[in-house]
């Protein structure tokens, strides 16, 4: 299951992601941008009807959580970023990765244990 959001999708589903759960105004509390409570909702419900999000019934509100995990969903919109931006190929996109200035050693290390680590298991994800 292929797995998209909007950008505010993706910004209430990390709310949700971090919370567990929420009403609308919690949500709307947690988001770095001011929305109008009725866009928020509207959000929630839109996100609810692909799937993605639940709600309980918390006395007169609702209660809104995920029903994709972030991990799937990071899964599903790095496939499709691969499959679009660099030509459905992994390597591409770990070129352009080990290519950004903007990462130092650290990190480059760390990224090098992964490989290390993976290609030593025999490459099975």
């Amino acid at each position: 299951m292929e797995i998209a959001f909007t950008d505010r999708e993706l910004d209430v589903m990390s709310v949700l992601w971090d919370l567990g759960s929420g009403s609308v105004a919690e949500v709307r509390g947690r988001l770095a941008d001011d929305l109008a409570y009725t866009t928020v909702l509207t959000i929630l419900r839109t996100l609810e009807e692909k799937g993605y999000v639940g709600h309980v019934e918390a006395g007169k509100a609702y209660r809104y959580h995920p029903l994709v995990e972030r991990r799937d969903a990071g899964t599903s919109v790095l496939r499709r970023i691969t499959r679009k931006l660099f030509k459905d190929s992994p390597e591409l996109l770990l070129t352009h990765l080990v290519s950004d200035r903007g990462l130092g050693d650290d990190e480059l290390r760390r990224m090098q244990k992964l490989l290390e680590d993976r290609l030593r298991d025999g490459g099975e994800g």
